[in-house]
């Protein structure tokens, strides 16, 4: 049985003495996409930052293929598993493709400098996020949307297995929300990549996701198939808003009642 790229053991979160996330048991295997929904505040930013190492749970373990991060050291990390945060922060001036290549820090040695291969490989992500012929565009002039598609391609750039977005599709229209996740799910098919995504849209969560976690904020967490974990009675308590379900033809999806 292949091991899971990110698995968590009894994981408590708290902050601020609030315990968000109690006993949290889940495996994030290679082909997987796990969306995370809850309302503002409910903790899903703080547990991905948990899950990517960057804080020490409140109690239980965070494994990172089969390992807890301790073992892995902070560059073999970066190699397995990339995070992309809410914000992007742009501290000097710099190029698209210069900052597309930050990605690559972990895979070169400490006075090493990108070479060919590396630049190849920052191209190729930018024209997966429709940002070819972009490269030398100074940064700080891009657009809402296009400096997140920016964060993704520097995400695809470094090439880890495990990717961990924290609502990737803020500033995108839902043209390129939709492109976003078609590359997500080719990445796991292609590349046996497992994504775990932070997002507010539960109609997206059904169609794109496997796997759904709905986090009530409370410490309380229900995780599983999201065919069967996203239902109207479900999602109407997560919310504290009545949730209707449709259905049209074979798709289901939900609206507000």
């Amino acid at each position: 049985m292949t091991a899971p790229l990110l698995a968590t053991r009894a994981l408590d979160v708290a902050i601020a003495g609030r315990t968000l996330v109690h006993g949290l048991d889940i495996e994030v295997k290679g082909g997987d996409t796990l969306a995370i929904l809850g309302c503002n505040g409910s903790g899903k930013t703080t547990l991905l930052h948990t899950l990517a190492g960057l804080r020490p749970p409140s109690g239980g373990e965070v494994e990172l293929c089969d390992k807890p991060y301790a073992a892995h050291g902070p560059r073999q990390a970066a190699r397995l598993r990339g995070l992309l945060a809410q914000a992007q922060m742009d501290a000097f001036p710099a190029s698209v493709l210069e900052t597309a290549l930050i990605g690559r820090h972990p895979h070169l040695g400490r006075w090493a400098w990108e070479g060919a291969a590396d630049e190849r490989i920052a191209i190729e992500a930018l024209a997966a996020v429709g940002l070819q012929n972009l490269e030398s565009r100074e940064v700080h002039t891009l657009s809402g949307g296009e400096r997140q598609r920016l964060g993704i391609a520097t995400l695809l750039t470094q090439m880890p297995l495990l990717y961990l977005l924290d609502e990737p599709l803020a500033h995108l229209d839902l043209a390129h929300q939709i492109a976003m996740l078609e590359l997500a799910k080719r990445y796991t098919a292609d590349c046996h990549a497992a994504f775990v995504i932070v997002m507010h849209d539960m109609n997206l969560a059904l169609r794109y996701c496997r796997r759904a976690l709905l986090l009530f904020g409370d410490g309380r967490w229900l995780e599983g198939p999201s065919e069967e974990v996203l239902s109207a009675k479900n999602l109407s308590e997560l919310y504290g808003q009545r949730i209707r379900e449709l259905q049209d033809g074979n798709s289901r999806y939900f609206i507000a009642a």
